[in-house]
Protein backbone atom coordinates (compact mmCIF):
# COMPACT_ATOMS: atom_id res chain seq x y z
CA UNK A 1 0.00 0.00 0.00
CA UNK A 2 1.28 3.46 -0.80
CA UNK A 3 -0.62 6.27 0.18
CA UNK A 4 0.24 9.69 -1.36
CA UNK A 5 -0.49 13.25 0.10
CA UNK A 6 -0.06 16.23 -2.16
CA UNK A 7 0.71 20.26 -1.12
CA UNK A 8 1.39 22.99 -2.52
CA UNK A 9 -1.56 24.27 -5.14
CA UNK A 10 -2.82 27.81 -4.31
CA UNK A 11 -3.43 31.14 -6.22
CA UNK A 12 -0.95 32.63 -8.57
CA UNK A 13 -0.88 35.03 -11.48
CA UNK A 14 -0.10 33.86 -14.78
CA UNK A 15 3.03 33.94 -15.65
CA UNK A 16 4.09 33.32 -12.15
CA UNK A 17 5.22 29.43 -10.46
CA UNK A 18 4.56 26.84 -8.28
CA UNK A 19 6.18 23.67 -7.38
CA UNK A 20 4.07 21.22 -5.79
CA UNK A 21 5.08 18.55 -3.90
CA UNK A 22 3.89 14.64 -3.16
CA UNK A 23 4.88 12.93 -0.16
CA UNK A 24 4.06 8.73 0.22
CA UNK A 25 4.19 6.93 2.84
CA UNK A 26 5.94 2.63 2.42
CA UNK A 27 9.40 1.74 2.16
CA UNK A 28 8.57 1.10 -1.39
CA UNK A 29 8.56 4.41 -2.89
CA UNK A 30 11.41 4.36 -4.97
CA UNK A 31 10.07 1.09 -6.83
CA UNK A 32 6.89 3.13 -8.16
CA UNK A 33 6.71 4.90 -11.21
CA UNK A 34 5.25 8.82 -10.22
CA UNK A 35 2.41 10.45 -12.66
CA UNK A 36 1.37 13.55 -12.24
CA UNK A 37 -2.23 14.31 -13.42
CA UNK A 38 -4.76 17.06 -13.71
CA UNK A 39 -8.55 17.60 -13.55
CA UNK A 40 -10.08 21.22 -14.72
CA UNK A 41 -13.63 22.12 -14.05
CA UNK A 42 -16.00 20.22 -17.05
CA UNK A 43 -13.18 18.25 -17.97
CA UNK A 44 -11.79 15.01 -17.73
CA UNK A 45 -8.57 14.28 -15.65
CA UNK A 46 -5.63 14.35 -17.90
CA UNK A 47 -1.94 13.43 -18.08
CA UNK A 48 0.73 16.12 -17.13
CA UNK A 49 4.01 14.32 -16.28
CA UNK A 50 5.64 10.77 -15.50
CA UNK A 51 9.26 9.67 -14.05
CA UNK A 52 10.29 6.12 -13.89
CA UNK A 53 10.94 4.79 -10.57
CA UNK A 54 15.11 5.96 -10.79
CA UNK A 55 14.21 10.00 -12.09
CA UNK A 56 15.89 8.66 -15.11
CA UNK A 57 13.06 9.23 -17.33
CA UNK A 58 10.84 11.46 -17.93
CA UNK A 59 7.47 12.27 -19.87
CA UNK A 60 5.02 15.21 -20.38
CA UNK A 61 1.69 16.29 -22.15
CA UNK A 62 2.53 18.22 -24.79
CA UNK A 63 0.70 21.40 -22.91
CA UNK A 64 3.67 21.42 -20.19
CA UNK A 65 6.65 20.63 -21.98
CA UNK A 66 9.19 23.34 -21.51
CA UNK A 67 6.92 25.09 -18.57
CA UNK A 68 6.81 21.95 -16.27
CA UNK A 69 9.51 19.41 -14.31
CA UNK A 70 8.67 16.49 -12.68
CA UNK A 71 11.57 15.06 -9.88
CA UNK A 72 11.65 13.18 -7.28
CA UNK A 73 13.58 12.20 -3.96
CA UNK A 74 13.66 8.19 -2.89
CA UNK A 75 15.06 9.19 0.28
CA UNK A 76 12.29 11.78 1.22
CA UNK A 77 9.89 9.87 -0.41
CA UNK A 78 8.65 12.81 -2.58
CA UNK A 79 7.73 13.84 -5.57
CA UNK A 80 7.82 17.51 -7.22
CA UNK A 81 5.61 18.80 -10.07
CA UNK A 82 7.70 22.42 -10.97
CA UNK A 83 5.48 24.37 -12.82
CA UNK A 84 7.06 27.42 -14.25
CA UNK A 85 5.08 30.49 -16.75
CA UNK A 86 1.64 29.08 -15.77
CA UNK A 87 -1.45 30.25 -18.01
CA UNK A 88 -5.06 30.21 -16.62
CA UNK A 89 -5.59 26.92 -18.64
CA UNK A 90 -3.17 25.02 -16.21
CA UNK A 91 -5.78 25.93 -13.24
CA UNK A 92 -7.11 22.39 -12.39
CA UNK A 93 -6.36 19.75 -9.59
CA UNK A 94 -3.66 18.14 -9.82
CA UNK A 95 -3.02 14.88 -8.59
CA UNK A 96 -0.24 12.69 -8.05
CA UNK A 97 -0.27 8.95 -8.15
CA UNK A 98 2.04 5.55 -7.93
CA UNK A 99 2.09 2.84 -10.18
CA UNK A 100 4.43 0.21 -11.84
CA UNK A 101 5.08 1.60 -15.33
CA UNK A 102 5.24 5.47 -15.91
CA UNK A 103 2.28 5.72 -18.48
CA UNK A 104 0.41 8.50 -19.89
CA UNK A 105 -2.91 6.67 -18.85
CA UNK A 106 -4.76 6.76 -15.70
CA UNK A 107 -4.39 2.84 -15.74
CA UNK A 108 -0.88 2.93 -15.66
CA UNK A 109 -1.28 3.72 -11.77
CA UNK A 110 -2.64 2.07 -8.84
CA UNK A 111 -2.63 4.54 -6.19
CA UNK A 112 -3.63 8.29 -6.18
CA UNK A 113 -3.43 11.11 -3.67
CA UNK A 114 -6.42 13.46 -2.95
CA UNK A 115 -5.11 16.10 -5.11
CA UNK A 116 -4.19 20.22 -4.55
CA UNK A 117 -5.93 22.68 -6.35
CA UNK A 118 -3.92 24.90 -8.65
CA UNK A 119 -5.54 28.51 -9.32
CA UNK A 120 -3.89 30.61 -12.41
CA UNK A 121 -5.76 34.12 -12.52
CA UNK A 122 -5.61 36.45 -15.84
Amino acid sequence: QVQLVESGGGLVQAGGSLRLSCAASGRTFSSYAMGWFRQAPGKEREFVAAISWSGGSTYYADSVKGRFTISRDNAKNTVYLQMNSLKPEDTAVYYCAAGRSHGDYEGAYEYWGQGTQVTVSS
